[in-house]
């Protein structure tokens, strides 16, 4: 399926008409409109909405390119699915923007929605080395873990019919085809694979799972966990690949010492899951989807090298997601050596 970038220009004007009422022409101005930097799958826009002499700071999510093969790692939810998630979410306690306008094909802007922009950071490089977070740092794993218990909470059967549950040997079926399709040029990805389909486990609990809960997509301020982001990878099934894939080394950002996050240890994590839950999955439980998380990732890079190499997108996000193949291999050897 084609990749090319999305003609659709985000202006003022645009803007200001999907967030006006029909009966309320003209009413609001756009202020410093800005496209924010990372993310290479959504574009995520800052601006400022002032009503009435009230000033409101929000963000527009939406896609910049068409979606992709379904079989893909990069295949996510409609946009309006996502949005329809987190007020579910709040509904349990999770902190997340709250959706103002959800924007369809027939408007200005194409698919994406418009909601509250949170104070705080989300880059992980500040979050782990800023003085400023330090206090943040020291529970932020235990929050993490209170959260995911809360997203957990959500019912499967409440979540709208487009996000995605597929059964664990389906999803393993899937990522073998990736590996051929791209000819099966790493043996580690192979090896690791392998052992998934050997050691896979029998998941005594199904929930929605945010998919994507990682260092980058939490906003953060002095005070810790202020609003999960991101919800485009969301899909429902077992409540441990959510704590394994926080913990999976290429979301610690060099910091392999604090397995959370780069910021906490699997105690905190753990305990702040308890404290919810009233339950918790074991250190092997998260190990397994440590190595789902590698190994996904390896093949995130692979899809990234592809629509590069293949001309689809020649955005420098692709290329410098896709060279990064070899860290997943080397996190894979490690973890199924027990030394990550």
């Amino acid at each position: 399926m084609s990749c090319e970038p999305s003609r659709t220009v985000v202006t003022a004007a645009a803007l200001a008409a999907a967030l006006t009422d029909n009966d309320d022409s003209g009413k609001g101005v756009i202020h410093t409109l800005k496209r924010l930097s990372g993310g290479a799958n959504m574009e995520t826009w800052a601006f400022d909405w002032e009503v009435d002499g009230e000033t409101r700071p929000l963000i527009l999510r939406r896609s910049p390119i068409d979606a992709v093969d379904s079989d893909s790692p990069l295949a996510q939810l409609p946009l309006t699915s996502e949005a329809a998630l987190l007020p579910l979410a709040a509904a349990q306690g999770v902190p997340v923007p709250t959706v103002l306008r959800v924007l369809g094909e027939d408007t200005d802007l194409g698919p994406g929605y418009i909601m509250s922009r949170e104070p705080g950071e989300a880059l992980p490089g500040r979050i782990l080395a800023d003085e400023r977070y330090a206090g943040a740092r020291e529970q932020l794993a235990y929050q993490c873990g209170e959260t995911l218990a809360r997203i957990h909470r959500v019912a499967a059967d409440t979540v709208p019919a487009a996000v995605p549950n597929q059964p664990l040997p389906e999803r393993l079926a899937a990522q073998q085809a990736l590996l051929d399709r791209y000819g099966n040029a790493s043996p580690v990805h192979q090896l690791a694979l392998n052992w998934l389909l050997d050691n896979a486990p029998e998941a005594s609990r199904h929930c929605l799972l945010h998919g994507d809960f990682r260092n980058g997509n939490l906003l953060v301020d002095e005070n810790g966990l202020v609003a999960v982001l991101d919800w485009e990878l969301a899909h429902c099934g077992d409540p441990a690949e959510d704590l394994g894939y926080l913990c999976g080394n290429v979301w610690r950002f060099g910091r392999s010492d604090k397995p959370v996050g780069g910021f906490g240890d699997y105690a905190s994590l753990l305990a702040g899951y308890r404290a919810v839950a009233g339950w918790a999955p074991d250190l092997d439980e998260i190990h397994y989807w440590e190595v789902y998380c590698a190994l996904g990732w390896g093949l995130v890079c692979l899809t990234m090298v592809d629509l590069y190499r293949s001309g689809a997108d020649t955005t420098l996000e692709r290329a410098a997601v896709g060279r990064r193949n070899s860290e997943s291999e080397m996190d894979l050897l490690l973890l199924l050596d027990g030394r990550l």
